[in-house]
């Protein structure tokens, strides 16, 4: 028998193998299509909307002078703006300067139209978010870090345990305006701390917790058992192992729920609304008198401040630039303190390697 009859296949069979395009071919390049479009879409809607508040919010941080950025916007309280015309020039004057401008010139009145929160700066509004996020974030990884340890290393599983962990599941989907609700009769009534910064950092903090629980429990699971096996054949105790074989290489994935907790922390309005913010604060948090009442006095925030003067004050172009400048500087300070804990991420999970 020739040898080419026992290596080449039968001209009449087809090849099991073979690339068809067949219907289920089509189908599936056309779902391909569908989610890249839709992912591209979402993309660029994000896009369009970043860079309208990066053009937009530029105009009012920037300026084409030395030093090139707008300095009272960042030194100065927010203000009422006044516009008026005095010797055939427009005047656009914040209320402390439409006040010493009236009195230089020994004039009372001075017919001027009148701008809410469209003057000044937004400094105590920085203040405030930093404040709120820096609190909030301490007391939700010190509870959530702790609740994480308890669920991973030392709880045995049980019914108890999985109706736990299902309430964490659905607390983290539970709306922002609702735990404003509850830190409100909580916190604010029922402990009577009132309008404070106290009360914002344990609402906020209760709001991120469950995210911070699940991301943590699920780092300290990505370690190796063998660290802990180990350990425990060492002498050391079920803690010593924890604290010295388990955490310091799960801290990478406990930063990543930080970042997550950071980014929800800082964005949330109706927390903040019930429970920890002015619309108007004449002092800083550290302008007190005794060094307790730091923590229950009513604080600015950047979202509150946004939300103010996008709706509850009449729209114009001044307000307008106040809204995307404020919202511009907002994405600014979430950008950085979510890039710093990226970065000790990267730092710790070059240095903490198995």
């Amino acid at each position: 028998m020739p040898t080419d009859t026992l290596t080449s296949p039968a001209p009449d069979l087809e090849n099991p193998f073979q690339y068809r395009r067949d219907a289920a071919h089509y189908g599936e390049k056309a779902t391909l299509w569908l989610i890249r479009t839709g992912t591209y879409l979402v993309l660029l809607a994000a896009a369009c909307i970043f860079l309208q508040i990066g053009i937009k919010g530029s105009e009012t941080v920037f300026t084409t002078h030395w030093p090139f950025v707008n300095t009272a916007f960042f030194t100065e309280k927010p203000s009422t703006l006044y516009v008026f015309e005095w010797e055939g020039k427009k005047h656009e004057l914040s209320d402390s300067e439409f006040r010493a401008f009236k009195a230089e010139r020994h004039v009372e009145d001075i017919p001027a139209e009148s701008y809410a929160h469209s003057a000044g700066g937004i400094l105590p509004c920085i203040v405030g978010t930093v404040l709120l996020v820096a609190g909030s974030m301490t007391i939700a990884l010190i509870l959530g870090v702790a609740s994480a340890i308890y669920l991973s290393e030392y709880a045995r599983p049980s019914w108890r345990m999985r109706l736990i962990r299902l309430a964490i599941v659905n607390l983290a989907g539970v709306p922002s305006i609702v735990f404003g609700l509850f830190g409100a009769a909580l916190f604010v009534v029922y402990f009577k701390w009132n309008i404070s910064l106290l009360a914002g950092w344990f609402t906020l903090a209760l709001m991120v917790l469950p995210v911070v629980i699940t991301s943590s429990e699920e780092a300290l699971k990505a370690v190796p058992q063998g660290f802990r096996e180990a350990s425990l054949a060492l002498g050391a105790t079920k803690w010593q192992t924890i604290r010295t074989n388990v955490l310091p290489y799960a801290v990478p994935g406990i930063l990543t729920s930080s970042i997550l907790g950071i980014a929800r922390v800082a964005g949330e309005t109706a927390p903040i609304l019930f429970t920890a913010a002015y619309v108007v604060r004449d002092k800083y948090p550290w302008e007190v008198d005794r060094w307790v009442d730091f923590f229950f006095q009513p604080v600015q925030a950047l979202p509150y401040h946004i939300y103010v003067v996008s709706s509850k004050i009449p729209q114009n172009a001044y307000t307008e630039r106040m809204q995307y400048g404020t919202a511009f500087v907002f994405l600014a300070i979430v950008l950085l303190i979510s890039l710093g804990s990226v970065l000790l991420r990267i730092r710790l999970r070059n240095k903490l390697k198995w």
